[in-house]
């Protein structure tokens, strides 16, 4: 298939270093009030740790999204479980499941046979962002696109990103052919069974695939 193609932690500061002075002498008379602090309730101070601290991280809503992989030049499965890992290094991006590998011929096309898998996460990252990254990607492995189908080194498809709908140049969501390949939808069905209806799998069935071991 052709692609359609680190939550960020605050800084921690230091903390200030101890006084190197020795205990102060207690002074006669009534005892000095403490002056109220000026540090909002609920934040982290400079050198803590806990909760508190921990609340300092960004946090930012996201959504589930699922990642087609597939590569039939050079260490192919190297290269499937390498993207697997890469997809996780995405800003804002976590993979929460990740599919065993499947092994198919080209279709329409030709060359060695394909790995392919696909990868659930959960981003922060739009849909279009979240594209241009995966293409990177595709871009850092060498990926090539003399021809339509071409073998390639790496190809990363976005399956689903949530709930959206898009039908642009750039990109189409759900992706349109998803349904019409067994190597999308049996490792899709593997980790998210709950996204592939009986008649998609019904669909495939004559098309050959092995999951390897």
């Amino acid at each position: 298939m052709s692609a359609p193609h680190r939550p960020k932690d605050g800084k921690s500061s230091k903390g200030q270093p101890p006084s190197r002075g020795g205990p102060a002498k207690p002074k006669s008379g009534p005892p000095a009030r403490r002056a109220p602090s000026s540090r909002p309730s609920g934040k982290a101070t400079p050198g803590a740790s806990g909760p508190a601290a921990r609340r300092t991280r960004e946090d930012y809503p996201t959504v589930q999204a699922f990642v087609a992989i597939g590569a039939n030049l050079g260490d192919a499965q190297a290269a499937v479980r390498a993207a697997m890992d890469a997809i996780g290094t995405i800003e804002r991006t976590t993979v929460t499941a990740r599919s065993s590998l499947y092994q198919s011929a080209p279709i329409e096309s030709s060359g060695p046979d394909y790995i392919n898998a696909v990868v659930a996460v959960r981003t922060g990252l739009t849909a279009e962002a979240f594209l241009a990254e995966l293409q990177l990607l595709e871009e850092q492995a060498g990926r090539e696109r003399p021809f339509p189908n071409a073998p390639r080194t790496l190809d990363l498809d976005l399956l689903m990103h949530g709930n959206s709908i898009k039908d642009t140049p750039a990109l189409t969501l759900p992706h349109p052919r998803m349904r019409d390949r067994a190597f999308v939808i049996k490792p899709l069905a593997e980790i998210a069974p709950d996204k592939v209806p009986r008649a998609a799998l019904a669909r495939v069935s004559g098309q050959t695939i092995q999951r390897l071991r």
